[in-house]
């Protein structure tokens, strides 16, 4: 089975975690902007908006195939999107944007149930004056995102897959996941017990 096929909006992020450091998630500051947003994966379009400026997101919508997430990095003085480029975004079959910068018209967002990841929301747009190309490396969360990269993204939080790690990371995080899946809470209560006490152990520690 190809990456691109691969179920990775399956697994929790946190189950990715095992696959992954630190580095491949983005920071908590970029979280879902509405409640009950579903987990979405997919692959990376990448954008990068100059300050002030959303030209390129609003390109992107029109270029980025369907499936794709789109990935931005912005700032956060002006919204880089509304209601209607996520509507017409969301009517092309693009599953979500991660915004490291915020948007506007939440409601209407909301109300069509589009996925959006982002620092917040702010009233004023931005302009459409500033031209960078499109799906080369950009920041996003604390994290550098390159086009083609797997994102998984939902109230946990949101893991950057690298294309080429894409399989294996899948594979390490479902193992980790079908296995906690089969144990019950007291089976994890006792291994987890006994780890922590040898742990408590081996570094001294002893109750007072």
């Amino acid at each position: 089975m190809s990456e691109q096929k691969l179920p990775f909006d399956s697994i929790s992020p946190c189950e990715y975690a095992d696959a992954l450091p630190r580095e491949q998630f983005m920071d908590y500051v970029i979280k879902p902007l509405w409640q009950g947003m579903p987990r979405i994966s997919g692959p990376a379009f990448t954008v990068k908006c100059e300050p002030g400026d959303h030209l390129m997101l609003h390109a992107a919508i029109y270029r980025a195939s369907p499936g794709d997430i789109i990935v931005v990095q912005a700032d956060d003085k002006f919204a880089v999107a509304g209601g209607n480029v996520c509507a017409i975004a969301q009517s092309r079959g693009i599953k979500g944007f991660v915004i490291d910068g915020v948007i506007r018209d939440l409601a209407e967002t909301r109300e069509n149930k589009f996925p959006v990841f982002a620092r917040g929301v702010v009233p004023k747009p931005g302009a459409k004056k500033c031209v960078s190309p499109l799906n080369q490396p950009i920041q996003c969360g604390g994290v550098t995102v390159n086009a083609g990269d797997i994102i998984i993204a939902d109230e946990e939080g949101v893991a950057v897959i690298p294309q080429a790690q894409a399989a294996s990371a899948f594979e390490i995080a479902k193992a980790r996941a079908d296995k906690d899946e089969a144990m019950s809470l007291s089976q994890w209560q006792a291994q987890h017990s006994e780890k922590v006490e040898s742990t408590l152990a081996s570094l001294g520690f002893e109750d007072s």
